[in-house]
């Protein structure tokens, strides 16, 4: 009776459903009836309301949930950006599958005109639940002007095991930086310029280095590449750099030739683009040369000497010792050692005294030494010479002329040298030598013995004889003489105290001069016997007959 209500579509269904229950082994007929009821109460193909005899791709529930992990935005605007900036782009992922997903390896392939990392990834932490969202920020730079593009590709657990997205935009321009690179090393200046240098002297300008990158660069090599005689110098430590770390070179420029100089400063490493580089320029102009100051100008950390004047100037008509007295004076804010003072020559009769400035002299800040030249002209007419100081102070030399007129000359032979500063006047006699017997010869030889023991040599280029100088022996006997001198003519006696300069004097007559004691000073006056009438007879007599030079020998004009 059931067949009574089963349309003609109906039967074929009934055939196909014998089938499906044979394979299945229905045994109850009850549901089999149902499904007929429902198919012909529907008029049409009759199709299984359970879900075991559904459609197989209706299980996975749609295309998107079985792909696990999708991107939110399959391709990403990533705007504009300035040529050499970095901008931060985010990319959004979605779980759309049944399960929680866990992400690993991301990889990035960016066109040439921008490089891209990774800067922070939130996909990572944790398993992503189903339906739940992540992101990953991007760090783009432009390092060329032009449009950009970067694919992502990360890896998951989902169905597809691999999800993609990407990324594009445009690099903008700035200026004349439309053809310009970028390097993953920042260098602030992007190009150093060292203007025009006109005096000789050494310029030294920094070159600042950043990693703009998200990982550690080691920079492998830094040089200067120039001609040998563009005069650049690099000092630098720089040799790992963290992410955003930063370090410096200094790059010092002392010309060598005038005109213009270029150079490259190369810095290597093991980052994506390997090398940047900082170009070096400037141009010398050196101005004209002009005649050296006598005195130099003032240098920090350096002493400077200088002097109470330029020039030691004695005058004309000079026929007498004389002396000239400078101040030596360091302007500087350092020490000033003195090492060397010496004369250009040395047979003019120039020399200087060694109780002031001398070669071991250290003067202080502001502090000053004397320097006494004197002169004894040894011949007529115009004196040209200098004086050196040597120091370690500015410029390192100080030189001093000196100038001068002589109408006369002063005998040499008739300086005072200054023997020793040993004996008193008591101590050079306590030997038990009588002064009255100095013309005995056996007293004279034992009075000389004793004076050599304590003497020394006189110092070459002083004279030490202090207010004896300008004294001469005109007139010279065994127990008395006849000096003059600046204050006129004396006469002095053996063993007898004179003062001369404001100065007591002790009297010793040698046999060839006058020995003046004073204290501890010792200065002897040397006679000039071509001055004696002795010598003035013999030389008149060697043009008579030799009966008179016998009778001019027996004539003896050394007595006063």
């Amino acid at each position: 009776m059931l067949l009574k209500f089963l349309s003609a579509g109906s039967i074929s269904v009934i055939g196909t459903l014998g089938k499906i229950m044979s394979r299945t082994r229905i045994k109850h007929l009850a549901l089999a009836t149902m499904i007929l009821a429902s198919s012909a109460i529907g008029g049409g193909v009759a199709f299984a309301q359970y879900p075991g005899l559904g459609d197989p791709g209706s299980s996975t529930g749609g295309a998107g949930s079985g792909a696990g992990l999708v991107p939110v935005e399959s391709s990403v605007d990533g705007g504009q950006i300035p040529i050499g900036a970095t901008a931060q782009v985010v990319v959004r992922f979605r779980n759309e599958g049944g399960q929680p997903v866990q992400t690993g390896l991301i990889q990035l392939y960016p066109s040439s005109t921008v490089s891209v990392t990774v800067a922070s990834n939130q996909c990572n932490t944790e398993e992503l639940p189903s339906g739940a969202e992540c992101a990953i920020a991007l760090s783009v730079k432009g390092l060329q002007a032009g449009p950009w593009r970067a694919e992502m590709l990360m890896a998951h657990s989902g169905r597809t095991r691999l999800v993609t997205a990407t990324i594009s935009g445009t690099v903008e321009s700035t200026g004349d930086s439309s053809n310009k690179l970028t390097s993953d090393i920042e260098t602030i200046p992007d190009e150093l310029d060292f203007e025009s240098l006109s005096s000789s002297q050494t310029l030294v300008e920094p070159v600042i280095l950043r990693n703009i990158t998200s990982i550690p660069i080691d920079i492998s090599s830094i040089y200067i590449d120039s001609s040998d005689s563009g005069g650049y110098k690099l000092k630098t430590e720089c040799e790992r750099l963290e992410a955003g770390q930063a370090c410096i070179a200094t790059v010092s420029w002392s010309p060598k030739l005038e005109g213009r100089s270029s150079g490259v400063l190369v810095i290597e490493h093991n980052g994506p683009a390997g090398v940047s580089s900082v170009p070096l320029k400037g141009e010398y102009t050196p101005e004209t040369v002009e005649e050296a100051e006598l005195f130099p100008r003032a240098v920090p950390g350096k002493g400077l000497l200088v002097a109470s004047q330029t020039e030691i100037d004695f005058g004309d008509e000079v026929a007498t010792a004389s002396a000239i007295t400078v101040s030596l004076v360091n302007a500087g804010d350092t020490d000033v050692n003195i090492s060397d003072i010496r004369l250009s020559s040395s047979d003019n009769g120039l020399g200087f005294k060694d109780t002031g400035c001398s070669n071991i002299t250290v003067l202080e800040p502001i502090e000053a030494c004397p320097l006494t030249i004197t002169w004894s002209p040894t011949r007529v007419g115009s004196v040209f010479d200098d004086v050196q100081i040597v120091h370690d102070g500015a410029r390192g030399i100080l030189v001093l002329p000196i100038r001068g007129e002589a109408a006369g000359t002063v005998s040499q032979d008739q300086k005072a040298i200054n023997l020793s500063e040993t004996l008193s006047p008591t101590e050079g006699f306590s030997s038990g030598i009588d002064p009255i017997e100095a013309n005995d010869t056996a007293a004279q030889q034992q009075r000389a013995a004793t004076a050599n023991e304590n003497m020394v040599a006189p110092r070459s280029n002083t004279n030490v004889a202090g207010v004896l100088d300008g004294y001469k022996i005109t007139s010279f006997a065994p127990t008395r003489a006849i000096i003059n001198g600046p204050g006129g003519s004396r006469l002095v006696n053996n063993s007898e105290e004179v003062v001369l300069g404001g100065v007591p004097w002790f009297v010793v007559i040698q046999k060839n001069g006058i020995e003046f004691l004073h204290k501890k000073e010792r200065i002897l006056l040397l006679f000039d016997r071509s001055l004696s009438s002795i010598n003035r007879v013999q030389a008149s007599s060697n043009g008579s007959s030799d009966n008179g030079a016998t009778s001019s020998n027996n004539t003896s004009a050394d007595e006063i």
